[in-house]
């Protein structure tokens, strides 16, 4: 895939626990996460006295330790949350404990993170791994699953009782400049990014990544959500920005390009699914298709949760599509091409 139109202008991220300038008023914090993808991009904008922090990292000691190192010279006057995920809204009620910030973060973000937290319904475990192995997850991958418990819960400890509902287009006022929300589907409820057009930056958090697509995943609360399709849908708007804009993604570097990187992504999915179609001559579950999705061997329970969530995905927008048939033989979902 040709990344000649991607632009790095900032080649090498801030060690954990330091601050680097990316933009007037925007300064980089780089935090660890426990899992393949071992970082997330955490951003402090200068807010008159203080600071707006986007995200906050997960639940670990290294990244509390790296906080408090960081709050001795950059208070905090608000936390900005793009999504529910632990590695962006993990520490949200530790760091409000310690400065008082308020957060705000869109509802549907907020209500899932409290339901996933309370494991309230089919946002459990147990609706989860009966969904995964309706969709051909063998037992032995399940009971992984299910001895693993809540692990968003040990990832994001407590949820601030109260919450700013961000609002699609809302300006939010920051340090003098207007930041437009933006919100998009596919990876998460209503995951907020944030757009400055005076400084053309744009905050993406996970919609948009500069060399992974992010995980786009079916959840066992909808289990018929067309999520790529969403996902698709929201990248498109996106197509609006110049061309020329700063994009901080959550995860990897700074980049310029983001009409290309969005092409890319299109591109990406649609060889995804032709190859997916192609599997499905015979009958196949969501579980038999994660090596044609992942080449690479997937390894643990965390990865095996976000690869049979993209699975399913991809196989709900085939079939809506009128290319996949679903079929269901003694309670295990198969796909097969019409």
């Amino acid at each position: 895939m040709n990344r000649a139109a991607i632009r790095y202008p900032y080649l090498k991220p801030p060690a954990t626990g330091t601050l680097s300038t990316v933009a007037p008023g925007i300064e980089w914090l780089r935090m660890p996460l426990p899992f393949a993808l071992d970082h997330v991009n955490l951003w402090l904008l200068a807010d008159g006295a203080a600071y707006t922090a986007v995200d906050t990292g997960i639940n670990l000691d290294p990244v509390k330790t790296a906080w408090q190192a960081v709050l001795a010279a950059r208070p905090l006057s608000r936390l900005l949350v793009t999504h529910f995920h632990p590695d962006h809204l993990g520490l949200a009620a530790w760091l409000q404990e310690r400065t008082g910030a308020p957060l705000w973060i869109t509802q549907g973000e907020y209500l899932t993170g409290q339901m996933m937290k309370h494991q309230v319904s089919s946002y459990g475990v147990p609706a989860m791994c009966e969904f995964f192995r309706r969709h051909g997850l063998d037992a032995a991958r399940v009971q992984a699953l299910t001895d693993r418990g809540n692990a968003y819960g040990r990832g994001v400890p407590a949820i601030p009782a109260t919450f700013h509902p961000l609002r699609e287009g809302e300006d939010v006022m920051i340090g003098g400049h207007v930041w437009q929300v933006i919100i998009g589907h596919g990876h998460s409820a209503e995951h907020a990014s944030f757009y400055c057009g005076e400084l053309r930056v744009l905050i993406s958090g996970d919609m948009l990544l500069p060399r992974i697509s992010t995980n786009i995943s079916v959840f066992s609360s909808v289990p018929e959500s067309d999520s790529l399709d969403s996902f698709l849908t929201s990248l498109d708007r996106l197509r609006a920005l110049p061309e020329d804009t700063l994009v901080l993604p959550s995860h990897g570097l700074p980049f310029r390009g983001l009409h290309r990187r969005i092409e890319q992504l299109h591109a990406h999915h649609a060889d995804r699914c032709a190859a997916l179609a192609q599997a499905c001559a015979t009958p196949q579950t969501a579980a038999s298709l994660i090596p044609v999705l992942f080449p690479r061997e997937i390894t643990d329970t965390h990865q095996t949760m976000f690869a049979m969530g993209e699975a399913i995905a991809h196989l709900n927008y085939l079939q809506q599509a009128g290319r996949l048939t679903r079929k269901e033989e003694n309670g295990i979902l198969h796909y097969i091409c019409r």
